[in-house]
């Protein structure tokens, strides 16, 4: 049984150029760009609240609805405005077509689950994994188990177990996650003493001011 994407309707742009994009954004579509398989790149418009529910998920696959046709697609990039939020924050995004059967290369998230032992921390090093999968079997995320791991313990991208297929491109020798104990706040504990030992050098100062001038003034 094929697998049932999130469909997205599609308009086709015409207008274009920074004007142009910012009226549609302000009718709530943003500019989107079709590419891939030797085809001629097509700009599109899609609704800004349906995309933005669909790409929530990293390296999500869409099916496009095109002037009455279906079309598979990856999504490649999505830009972000910094300053916006929600939906409003997607000034264009850019798809790949994809067909069954096909590589891909994607970066993938990587998730830490588990607790690593009592007393240690986990320093995450690696947050995403670059991967070569087929297209419609992109996982979303990559799970990295730290249950129990020890002081000096680490992970590196080669040890991480992959999806059945897929090949990875990130150097094996990467480090993805290590286990470690955190430092005593010994620092801080010194430079509050020195700090209470200055005051306190301070106030006798000001103490020994004072008893000159009385002594003066005597």
């Amino acid at each position: 049984m094929a697998t049932e994407y999130d469909k997205l309707e599609t308009e086709t742009r015409e207008s274009f150029g920074k004007g142009a994009a910012r009226k549609l954004r302000a009718a709530g579509k943003v500019p989107a760009v079709l590419y891939g398989h030797g085809t001629e790149a097509r700009h599109l418009t899609v609704d800004a609240h349906a995309l933005f529910l669909l790409v929530r998920r990293s390296n999500a696959i869409i099916d496009l609805q095109i002037e009455g046709s279906s079309q598979l697609a990856l999504v490649k990039d999505v830009q972000r405005n910094p300053v916006m939020m929600g939906m409003t924050a997607i000034e264009h995004i850019d798809l790949v077509i994809v067909k069954r059967g096909e590589k891909v290369v994607v970066d993938v998230p990587v998730h830490l689950e588990g607790e690593s032992a009592p007393g240690t921390i986990s320093n995450h090093e690696s947050t995403s994994l670059s991967i070569e999968v087929e297209a419609l079997h992109i996982p979303d995320s990559i799970v990295v188990s730290i249950e129990g791991l020890e002081e000096g313990a680490h992970i590196t991208a080669g040890a991480v177990e992959l999806p059945k297929g897929a090949t990875l491109l990130t150097d094996p020798e990467a480090l993805v996650v290590g286990i470690v104990v955190p430092a005593a706040p010994q620092l801080e504990d010194e430079t509050a003493e020195a700090a209470e030992g200055e005051t306190a050098e301070a106030a006798e100062g000001e103490e020994s001011a004072e008893e000159s001038s009385e002594t003066a003034s005597e």
